[in-house]
């Protein structure tokens, strides 16, 4: 812990500021709140080897333990059932606004491969972006696949009333965005439209990461419970489909459109992959066999 004295602060998602409003009319001046974006350095240790950084990301503060353990578990670093701890880090070097701002994940055995295997390392992320180097559809696949079957199998099934139905199930746990108007958000839905969790961040992968988070610290190995879906506020970009790849989700939706990329990475994965969802309509890019 820090020597300074100085009890240190948890960051909070929201920041009040002052700010000049302009209006047709004339301008007036008063508070706002704006989503809290900060740097989270995740370290990484396990038997014989001491905690070393592994990833910097930007981030809204908040489930930053969910955030970590899906992040290393989206890179393959992290198995499911294989988490010693996870806690904020007490190096003595840390300067009292850090305190709060590194997480050291402990596993209880070496990782199946290295973190540093494919990229050389996992560098400095923003909040925008989340693969940052992956190679090609091939390389995630063989990373989140690793010879299994596709997401979920085809045994996995959603109707199309209950994808309809998602972003508006999504929007109603989105508090973060009514107050700031400024984070994304993730969701991970039973098959019959329960809300299982919905996590929101200033980086849309991030809002992923903590809901495949949340899923394996709660014990879940998505190797052997598939059925869930996934919904996304925004675009369908690589990064999101990666991950729920990586994690096994077999069903993705989003309120926006995806990529030329996430559409064929879910194809090759298996898995079913639905774009501008409505109340009335949706497209179905991958995996239409799933909406029965």
């Amino acid at each position: 812990m820090s020597t300074s004295g100085i009890r240190p602060r948890r960051p909070g998602r929201v920041a009040r500021l002052r700010v000049q409003e302009h209006l047709t009319d004339g301008t007036r001046r008063h508070e706002d709140e704006v989503a809290t974006e900060e740097p989270l350095e995740v370290r990484l240790a396990w038997p014989g080897r001491p905690a070393e950084r592994v990833a910097v990301t930007m981030r809204t503060p908040g489930h930053d333990f969910e955030l970590a353990a899906g992040l290393l578990h989206a890179e393959g670093v992290l198995v499911p059932g294989h988490v010693d701890t996870i806690a904020y880090c007490t190096d003595e070097t840390l300067a009292p606004e850090e305190e709060l701002n590194v997480v050291t994940v402990h596993l209880d055995s070496p990782p199946p491969r290295s973190p540093m295997a494919r990229r050389g390392t996992l560098t400095a992320a923003s909040s925008a972006c989340g693969v940052c180097g992956a190679e090609s559809v091939r390389d995630v696949l063989d990373l989140a696949v690793c010879g299994h079957d596709a997401p979920g199998g085809d045994a996995v099934a959603v109707s199309p009333a209950v994808v309809r139905r998602l972003p508006e199930a999504l929007r109603a746990s989105q508090g973060l965005f009514d107050r700031t108007g400024g984070v994304h958000a993730a969701g991970l839905f039973a098959v019959d439209g329960a809300t299982v969790v919905v996590r929101e961040d200033v980086g849309r992968h991030n809002a992923v990461d903590k809901v495949v988070g949340h899923r394996l610290l709660a014990g879940v190995d998505p190797r052997t419970h598939p059925d869930a879906v996934l919904c996304v506020s925004g675009r369908l970009g690589f990064e999101v489909v990666q991950k729920a790849v990586a994690a096994r989700i077999p069903v993705v939706v989003a309120v926006g459109a995806p990529t030329s990329l996430a559409v064929r990475l879910a194809r090759e994965a298996g898995q079913t992959l639905v774009g501008f969802t409505r109340d009335e309509r949706f497209v179905a890019y991958a995996g239409a066999h799933r909406l029965v």
